[in-house]
């Protein structure tokens, strides 16, 4: 096994097999593995053809299994960028986390697929993490576009909310 990533929030190798094993840790560590967990589930239901899927997952360590998408992209145009984010959104998953170090190129899908999902909203439901979670997280504001992005969609949903209400 190698490691791809060793962060404060996750650990991330690849296996000689080709699968990636997660490990979750650091601030909300729990909730993140939790959330990513249930929206790649959900994403799979969905049939979506370009995330990973899970393959074996640990709850008391925090771990989960997936199967492998790719490399990481160095470069992407933005609007490659959009549309792929677009395109997940359209399977019911905003991801809240829409730049690139989240997209790898599958050589033999031949396309852009997405990872770490660990902040993600499944938007039929509203599950996912919240606007304050994310602002807690993100105090260093390293993901402001994603938050301002989410405060739009929240008023959004508020005022569909107070319209279906009158």
């Amino acid at each position: 096994m190698y490691d791809v990533k060793d962060s404060k929030q996750a650990t991330v190798r690849i296996g000689y097999d080709g699968r990636v094993h997660k490990t979750f840790r650091g601030p909300l560590a729990k909730k993140r593995f939790e959330n990513e967990l249930k929206v790649l589930k959900y994403l799979e239901k969905q049939h979506c053809p370009f995330v990973p899927r899970i393959l074996a997952h640990d709850v008391e360590k925090l771990y989960m299994e997936t199967t492998n998408c790719g490399t990481i992209v160095d470069k992407i145009s933005q609007e490659k960028l959009d549309h792929l984010f677009q395109e997940l959104e359209q399977y019911g998953v905003r991801h809240n986390d829409p730049y690139p170090r989240n997209v790898t190129y599958n050589a033999d899908l031949g396309r852009f697929c997405l990872i770490d999902f660990e902040f993600a909203t499944i938007t039929a439901t509203g599950e996912g993490f919240s606007l304050e979670e994310l602002q807690e997280l993100n105090k260093d504001k390293k993901n402001l576009k994603a938050l301002q992005e989410l405060e739009a969609i929240e008023k959004q949903v508020r005022e569909e909310k107070a319209a279906r209400d009158k």
